[in-house]
């Protein structure tokens, strides 16, 4: 009955307007999945490439509702809808409420099960904005909970949204058994962020602001020193 009042996404998005998100969660179990441990919710913005996430303890319900009230303060756009899984921690009552009570209301939807391809977008993102970074190992305490908080709040938020540019799919053709890819010019997501004309006008104010005063290379080198007093937390290394 819940899943039915959650339609499935069953084409790809085809969307003119940011704030409509990707979402998922990445365990940071290490070797076993027993017991409590930290799980990073991934979210990416279709339009712009935009990337927001929050380190939550265990997959509950309540913990995940809450990261996505991170997600939505953070964004410089207004959240218009979301899209995750099927696992119980999106699809609850809790989330759904949620979404159909904002004002405006959120677009809830659904990928089909075990078809991974309907999240194509956070399914990359979870590769280079997580493992690529924190790798395989298992993270358990408050301690590092608070660490990992920290860096997606601060640096590594402001790296990879303000100054690292990317590629968007302008649009794909098959000629005989061959795909023709053509993608449009390398852009950060703070520049398609500006580009759409839908945004905060208060935020993205203050971060025009902001990033007259950073280096990516200072900030880069950050990242690494916060990095390096996390793997020093971590339960279990994985190499």
């Amino acid at each position: 009955l819940l899943k039915a009042m959650i339609p499935i996404r069953t084409s790809n998005w085809d969307i003119k307007l940011p704030g409509f998100l990707e979402i998922d969660l990445v365990a940071h179990c290490g070797s076993s999945n027993e017991g409590q441990y930290i799980h990073t919710l991934d979210s990416t913005d279709i339009q712009t490439g935009w990337v927001e996430r929050v380190a939550v303890m265990g997959k509950g319900k309540t913990g995940v509702l809450n990261g996505v009230f991170d997600i939505r303060s953070n964004l410089p756009v207004r959240l218009r809808g979301i899209d995750s899984d099927n696992g119980d921690e999106f699809i609850n009552y809790q989330l759904l409420d949620f979404c159909k009570k904002s004002a405006p209301p959120i677009v809830f939807t659904r990928g089909r099960a075990y078809k991974k391809n309907d999240n194509a977008y956070i399914e990359q993102k979870n590769r280079t904005h997580v493992r690529q970074i924190f790798g395989w190992d298992r993270y358990e305490t408050q301690e590092a909970l608070d660490a990992m908080n920290d860096l997606y709040d601060n640096e590594l938020r402001l790296l990879q949204n303000l100054f690292q540019p990317s590629m968007k799919l302008k649009e794909k053709t098959q000629i005989g058994s061959k795909w023709i890819r053509k993608y449009d010019q390398p852009k950060t997501p703070f520049q398609r962020v500006i580009e759409s004309g839908k945004y905060n006008r208060v935020k993205v104010k203050k971060l025009k602001e902001f990033i007259k005063t950073l280096d990516p290379f200072e900030l880069s080198q950050a990242v690494d020193q916060k990095l390096e007093t996390i793997f020093a937390m971590a339960s279990e290394r994985i190499r």
